[in-house]
């Protein structure tokens, strides 16, 4: 629970806060129409394309989160020297996000993924990307630009697809800086690189990959309290939270009794991008100066408005604190 006095500082202090996002960026394109015949060519629809639109995904999605939530978002990482590329900057202008910390790499593709949509029907998706690790030349890249503007920036996240942008070495460096330069340091991890990310400020899994990366199956909630715990152990991050869907989050600080948070969403119809919101606005709010508990509150709430949409669409500041302040009514 939080006051409204205490929701209306952090709000009024989201503003004043640069937000590093560094991981990988990605295109999400979208092609849509009807079908009304099969290809005499194959035994495959004919989709008539009526209107077609590119959006943020992965890191990038973070970046315009941060946007909408009244914060500064400075993202970093990789495109390709190609058409998607172009797009890719034309949408951060278009958005006026700050480009300086994106680079391009003529030996990869921009990260893109093309859904093909038939009426209400997912048709195919077209993934185009590398997964190789970024070369030594760009990962130093990288960690150039974030120095140069670390003093300027109140919090880092890292946000894990397993594109190539986050290799250990990246990995270790970044959090040095961090700690060094005692800034906020949060993480959206991916399975991979799961167990690099140690000393941190928050670790955000969600169910499955703190599944598979811990080989069990969390089918209760002692099997819940038993992953975050070990999680701390691992990591030993200052704090775990672990996104559980439908279910909420449940929260973990060593020494410090487990929290549970039940969804706000009253009717849950699309999860994808909900963890984009909840470590955006995690990081945002802490940076702001609220609690972890306040933070995690606040973030749930946001959770649970995008959730109740379909698709992926970033948060609205404007709407989360008045969806908070009703409730506090």
């Amino acid at each position: 629970m939080i006051s409204l006095t205490r929701l209306e500082q952090i709000e009024e202090n989201l503003g004043n806060h640069k937000i590093a996002i560094i991981g990988d960026m990605m295109l999400d394109g979208y092609f849509w129409g009807d079908v009304s015949r099969v290809s005499p060519e194959a035994p495959v629809p004919v989709v008539e394309i009526e209107n077609e639109f590119f959006r943020f995904g992965g890191a990038a999605n973070v970046a315009i989160n941060i946007n909408k939530l009244g914060g500064i978002s400075l993202p970093i990482g990789i495109i390709g020297d190609d058409s998607d590329g172009e797009t890719f900057l034309k949408l951060m202008e278009k958005e006026k996000i700050n480009n300086s910390g994106i680079f391009k790499d003529s030996e990869r593709p921009t990260t893109t993924k093309t859904r093909v949509i038939a009426g209400k029907q997912h048709v195919v998706r077209i993934d185009r990307e590398s997964k190789n690790y970024l070369s030594k030349i760009f990962e130093q890249k990288i960690l150039d630009f974030l120095d140069q503007n670390i003093n300027s920036i109140s919090a880092i996240i890292l946000q894990d697809y397993n594109k190539g942008v986050l290799s250990e070495v990246l990995i270790e460096q970044i959090i040095k800086l961090a700690n060094e330069k005692n800034k906020i340091i949060t993480v959206d991890p991916k399975f991979i690189n799961f167990s690099k990310f140690k000393n941190v400020t928050l670790f955000k899994p969600n169910r499955k990959e703190t599944e598979d990366v811990l080989g069990i199956r969390i089918n209760s909630d002692k099997d819940i309290s038993s992953a975050g715990k070990k999680l701390l152990e691992i990591l030993n991050a200052k704090y775990i939270l672990i996104t559980l869907g439908e279910k909420g989050i449940a929260l973990f600080e060593e020494g410090k009794d487990e929290i549970r948070i039940s969804t706000k969403a009253k009717k849950v119809a699309d999860v994808s991008g909900a963890g984009d919101t909840v470590i955006s606005t995690l990081t945002l709010a802490l940076a702001s100066g609220a609690s972890i508990n306040e933070a995690a509150y606040i973030a749930n709430f946001a959770a649970g408005i995008v959730c109740e949409e379909v698709g992926i669409v970033p948060i609205e500041k404007e709407k989360l604190f008045n969806i908070i302040r009703e409730s506090l009514k």
